[in-house]
């Protein structure tokens, strides 16, 4: 017994101050690296590189660091790197299957990062969810869901399916239809689909919007109503349009046909 309590005596005597001095390294090495994230940021932002890039170089920059930093403490400790690197490298078949969709996502990153499908801030529609881009990691890209959730999307998925980004153009088209009666006079229809969406004030005059009809439906005739407006305001211009139509219609005494039932009696 006292064999094994002079030994750990020896190794707590051997290893002690490489632990302290590793946990140093540890901690100041911590305090360096934010204080060349905050740097890279001031430097990135001054130069006016894009906030997506930014964000996308800082996050490779902190992990690059970080694993810098632990191979260093790793190497205080008294491991040798030649030695860690040669059980990084025969164990690295193993990590790349084990990370295959990790390396893919990280892959789909340096592709948006490239090609810049879309970017922060923008709406966009992909892998079945929409939402304004909040964050595009390494691995992910954060959205906003039009309902204030956090949507998250490996990149791998993304880079690879299709994106329907609905703010690079800066416009959009609302596409509304509105039915009404047969009896109704359709050029007085018209004028009044055309009156309601003109004057709304965040209803764009170029392009011009259009009013056509386009079904003879089996209980009404259907009006195909094509206002532009900017990207942000599409939601307030199609509820607006939607319930000013209505009122609109039912002031000029133009019907809104609506499902009937019929009932038939058969006589016995």
């Amino acid at each position: 017994m006292e064999k094994y309590l002079e030994k750990f005596q020896e190794l707590i005597v051997a290893y002690a101050p490489k632990a302290i001095v590793a946990i140093i390294i540890y901690v100041v090495g911590s305090y360096i690296i934010n204080l060349i994230l905050r740097a890279a940021k001031k430097i990135m932002t001054k130069r006016e590189v894009d906030v997506t890039l930014q964000k996308f170089l800082v996050n490779l920059l902190n992990w690059s660091l970080k694993i810098l930093l632990i191979i260093t403490v790793i190497a205080k400790l008294g491991v040798e790197t030649t030695s860690f690197a040669a059980i990084l490298a025969s164990a690295g078949l193993a990590i790349g299957l084990a990370l295959q969709g990790s390396l893919g996502n990280f892959a789909g990153g340096v592709l948006i990062m490239l090609f810049k499908p879309f970017k922060v801030g923008d709406l966009i529609e992909a892998q079945g969810e929409i939402g304004v881009v909040k964050e595009i990691e390494i691995f992910t890209t954060k959205l906003t869901g039009l309902s204030n959730k956090e949507i998250i999307i490996p990149n791998g998925s993304l880079s690879n399916g299709n994106i329907v980004n609905y703010s690079s153009e800066g416009t959009r088209r609302v596409d509304l239809t509105f039915g009404v009666s047969y009896d109704a006079d359709i050029k007085q229809t018209k004028e009044i689909l055309m009156d309601v969406i003109i004057s709304h004030p965040k209803v764009l005059k170029d392009p011009i919007p259009t009013v056509n009809v386009s079904e003879l439906a089996d209980s009404s005739v259907n009006f195909a109503v094509r206002p532009w407006c900017k990207t942000e305001d599409y939601w307030g211009v199609y509820f607006d349009i939607t319930e000013n139509t209505k009122i609109a219609l039912d002031k000029a005494g133009i019907e809104i046909p609506y499902p009937h039932s019929v009932e038939i009696h058969k006589e016995s």
